[in-house]
């Protein structure tokens, strides 16, 4: 608890000293590009959130190494593997000329990192034939790349309104430490508790007013850090069921996946492309655009940040029964097919203006805004 508390109190300072900082000439950190499919936002506003992130979490784990040094050496060594997804990530924020080939490729070498010398790598996922292709040295780093690398980009293509991806992120984390306590793993539980404390610093200054983006770098790094408490839970602690972690982080990766088979096989271009139908893009434009109208800054920024709780809810939809099931592989699966049935289902009735009445009646629900 004392590496969340020392994360949170780091980032969020760190987050305001940027957020200052920004304001009085500090040009390089914000996104001008306010007319993209996936932009969102009125005004130009700095997309470095992952630097005081990365500061919070920097503080917790020198915290740890002091309280326990073989966990604070854990979390200082997952931390430097963490090194080269963040900084891809970052340089992108700063100059825009990183390709997204280029972050995952710098994700991939950080997941590497962690997988020679940390040993977090997936030797087990009660998936036929996945099994046997991870009994093996390079199955197993193949597959432990991928699946690091999906994850992190996954969070990425979700950050696109105020506290949506940063707020997912502290739910995973947060039934990632609750499962590393019941464990009596604590090195693993306190290392998630240190990611929510460092996450919750930037989400005071991110939502609801959005005065800061995550920006690339802070959503490869929390992507790349997610997947790596969850490996390092299921390496340390064969009674957790291997599918636990994918149903915590099913939607943000799910949504990748249904973004993947929309664009190749039902509009015939590029998975690569960037676009403007997410299941978050559909719920701002065509439920919030609705019920929260007018073109002003503050009426912009409110639809903004009301989009938000609709997706914290569907990711609750994944989270709790992993909490509940987190020994049980057969329940875990079933929980994962109804995940997938859901978003669905519901991304075919928002699509064709026909949103569930739940979701209309929350979307006539004002957010309050702070000063700006």
């Amino acid at each position: 608890m004392q590496s969340l508390i020392i994360s949170f109190f780091i980032s969020i300072l760190l987050t305001g000293w940027v957020v200052h900082a920004a304001r009085h000439g500090g040009g390089l950190v914000f996104d001008h590009d306010t007319s993209g499919p996936q932009k969102f936002h009125d005004q130009p506003v700095p997309r470095v959130g992952g630097i005081g992130i990365l500061g919070g979490a920097v503080g917790g784990a020198g915290l740890m190494v002091w309280l326990n040094r073989p966990a604070g050496e854990l979390a200082a060594m997952l931390l430097v593997c963490a090194a080269p997804a963040f900084a891809a990530g970052l340089i992108e924020d700063l100059t825009k000329r990183v390709s997204p080939g280029k972050r995952l490729l710098a994700t991939a070498v950080s997941a590497g990192l962690a997988f020679w010398l940390l040993g977090a790598q997936i030797t087990r996922t009660d998936i036929p034939g996945l099994d046997l292709l991870v009994s093996f040295g390079a199955g197993a780093l193949l597959v432990t790349v991928f699946a690091v690398a999906g994850i992190a980009n996954s969070v990425n293509i979700i950050d696109g309104f105020n506290g949506l991806s940063s707020m997912c992120v502290m739910i995973m984390l947060a039934a990632l430490a609750y499962v590393g306590f019941q464990v009596d793993d604590v090195a693993v539980a306190t290392l998630a508790l240190m990611g929510v404390g460092a996450v919750l610093g930037f989400f005071i200054w991110n939502f609801p007013a959005g005065l800061i983006f995550l920006g690339d770098g802070g959503a490869y790094f929390l992507g790349f850090y997610v997947a790596e408490v969850a490996i390092l839970l299921l390496v340390r602690n064969p009674s957790v069921s291997p599918l636990f972690p994918l149903l915590v982080c099913i939607y943000p990766v799910f949504e990748t996946l249904f973004s993947i088979y929309r664009r190749r096989f039902l509009r015939s271009v590029p998975p690569s492309m960037p676009d403007g139908i997410h299941l978050h893009s559909l719920i701002y434009r065509r439920l919030l655009r609705w019920a929260v109208g007018g073109r002003g800054a503050r009426t912009l920024t409110r639809r903004n940040s009301m989009t938000s709780p609709f997706l914290w809810l569907l990711c609750m939809m994944s989270v709790v029964p992993g909490i509940l099931f987190w020994q049980n592989t057969a329940l875990i699966a079933a929980a994962l097919a109804l995940f997938a049935v859901s978003y669905v289902v519901l991304y075919w009735r928002i699509v064709r203006f026909k949103s569930p009445r739940w979701m209309r009646v929350l979307a006539s629900r004002p957010v309050p805004l702070g000063r700006r």
